[in-house]
């Protein structure tokens, strides 16, 4: 049996992740400290799967668990932009040192190939859109530093030490088991509550900032064909995780309330430190070399992750 490993795996994506993995036939562990992702997120599948709680910085503990694996799915970060600004150390202990342990744990433990979640954050503001994978990055936040080096990682490690590895770059991603009680979470996360507890959203900036929301499914569904994608095609490769469109938020919060049957005026307050104007991918190299073809609109995945907020 194929056997993987979901760092990350507690958290929203990493444990949609999990459910697409056991469905296709793969025996799976889990690495994650619940810092960040909860164990709730898997309680339906808790029977089939093993969860080792433990740090990625702790090289010792992890190692054991990721040898030998056929793939590792490195999914397992502190995610956030406002989070990395206030209080940097911890979000680079584990985006940096911990990803570093994971690409080090699975070279010497001979792993398949590792995928590696990155993040569109790399990008910056550019006033080209979409945002193809030959920009040059420009980090505006600690968090993007740490997840472009990630990045650079993953290729120096498919260079030098023989491990494949692929990196996408993830644009906003959204769904159910996101958690909307962090004043970290999504803003999709947080407008939907709001829009079901009848109260207006917060919107930092003016609301005309854009990006490229992504249905968690069609992420999970990239991540699978990165796993298994020609080694001599994507090894070392960095790809974008996106839809193709984007939405401001304004209009986000507009169509959410016409799906919600709301109407409430948002409120207003100073741009945030480190955040993009900004954001669509370019998805070619990525419909190209790995089949993406994302299966929800934008609206489609809204609706959907609504109605599991509601139940």
């Amino acid at each position: 049996m194929n056997r993987s490993i979901v760092t990350g795996g507690a958290g929203f994506i990493g444990s949609s992740l999990v459910r697409a993995l056991l469905a296709a036939g793969h025996r799976v562990d889990v690495i994650d400290n619940l810092s960040t992702g909860k164990l709730d997120n898997l309680e339906e599948v808790a029977d089939q799967i093993t969860v080792y709680e433990y740090d990625l910085c702790d090289y010792q503990r992890i190692a054991p668990v990721i040898a030998g694996a056929q793939r590792v799915f490195h999914l397992g970060a502190i995610p956030s932009v406002p989070k990395s600004i206030l209080d940097p150390v911890p979000s680079h202990n584990s985006n940096i040192n911990g990803t570093f342990n994971v690409f080090r744990a699975s070279a010497e433990g001979k792993v398949g190939r590792v995928v590696y979640a990155a993040s569109s954050s790399a990008y910056g503001d550019t006033e080209v859109l979409p945002k193809v994978e030959t920009m040059t990055p420009r980090p505006k936040s600690p968090y993007a530093v740490q997840k472009l080096l990630g990045e650079y990682y993953a290729s120096v490690f498919a260079d030098c030490f023989d491990l494949e590895t692929v990196s996408l770059r993830f644009f906003n991603v959204f769904g159910p088991r996101q958690d909307p009680t962090s004043p970290y979470s999504g803003v999709l996360s947080v407008f939907i509550t709001c829009a079901l507890e009848n109260r207006s959203p917060t919107i930092f900036g003016d609301g005309k900032q854009s990006r490229d929301f992504t249905y968690v499914e069609d992420v999970v569904g990239l991540l699978m064909k990165a796993a298994d994608a020609p080694a001599s095609v994507v090894s070392g490769k960095v790809y974008n995780a996106g839809n193709g469109g984007r939405f401001t938020l304004n209009e986000t919060w507009e169509l959410l309330q016409q799906i919600a049957g709301v109407k409430l005026a948002a409120k207003y307050a100073a741009p945030r430190a480190g955040d993009v104007k900004d954001s669509q991918a370019d998805t070619t190299a990525a419909q190209r070399d790995l089949g993406h073809a994302p299966h929800f609109t934008f609206e489609q995945g809204l609706r959907r992750t609504l109605e599991w907020y509601r139940a």
